[in-house]
């Protein structure tokens, strides 16, 4: 299937919203509306329209006593969470590279956006002929994979497992697509201390996964394994992988100062 440039589905007032938050990325802390409208080269009602909706939704505050706009505080929250994911995948890689060399398999460390699962950063084997492609940026199902399953099973959140539908999208035909079937498997998960993925998302390719937690005890992110199926036997998860993969996590969730 041939890709679109993804120019062609820029919606034009998004572009023109994020032009507005950018223009106080330079020296000006605030900007009027006729400023911001040379330099967009937008109509003045377009700027006010722009500046309203960023306003309603906290991104644009305006300064009462000037009549300018300002960033708002959701931009910092925004910043904020960038940082610590950043922050996650900083402390991540040199364990990332140490799971690789012991077990000579991919690894990722990965965080929760809204329904799904997005890797972050990762590593690979560069002596395997044979080894899987990480999805990095992609958004990955809950139900079927090891990370979201990590994330579904740890998360204190009950909102995450109560949004679960009735009937689960399936992938392949071991994807657990009953809801019910999927709780069970999540008692599970918390009892082992990991989860796994036996080609339930991707056929052939099995994955293990744990939680990430930092100094406020929440789940951060999640950290796993995963390989050709062949190569990654229940035996195999058991006696080498969950072992290993269970103490870089809480390697990594120490470096983010969580305390068990």
């Amino acid at each position: 299937m041939v890709r679109r440039d993804k120019t062609n589905y820029v919606i034009q007032s998004v572009a023109h919203a994020l032009d507005v938050l950018e223009q106080f990325f330079g020296e000006a802390d605030e900007l009027g509306v006729t400023e911001l409208s040379k330099r967009l080269k937008l109509h003045k009602n377009n700027v006010f329209r722009l500046l309203a909706t960023l306003e309603l939704r906290s991104y644009i505050e305006q300064n009462k006593g000037t009549e300018n706009y300002r960033l708002g505080i959701k931009c910092l929250h925004l910043g904020r969470r960038y940082a610590d994911h950043m922050g996650l995948v900083r402390q991540a890689r040199p364990i990332l590279a140490d799971v690789t060399r012991k077990c000579r398999e991919s690894t990722f460390v990965a965080v929760m956006r809204r329904n799904g699962v997005v890797p972050l950063d990762g590593a690979g084997p560069e002596d395997q002929a044979v080894r899987i492609a990480l999805p990095l940026g992609e958004t990955l199902p809950l139900h079927c994979t090891a990370a979201g399953k990590a994330h579904l099973a740890f998360d204190p959140e009950e909102q995450l497992r109560a949004n679960l539908p009735e009937q689960l999208p399936g992938f392949t035909e071991h994807t657990i697509a009953d809801r019910v079937r999927l709780l069970e498997e999540l008692s599970a998960v918390v009892r082992d201390g990991y989860a796994t993925d036996w080609g339930e998302f991707i056929a052939e390719v099995s994955s293990v996964a744990v939680p990430v937690r930092d100094y406020t005890r929440s789940v951060v992110g999640s950290l796993a394994v995963v390989g050709p199926a062949y190569r990654i036997p229940r035996e195999r998860v058991t006696a080498e992988i969950a072992p290993l993969i269970v103490e870089a996590g809480r390697e990594l969730s120490r470096r983010l100062g969580y305390n068990e």
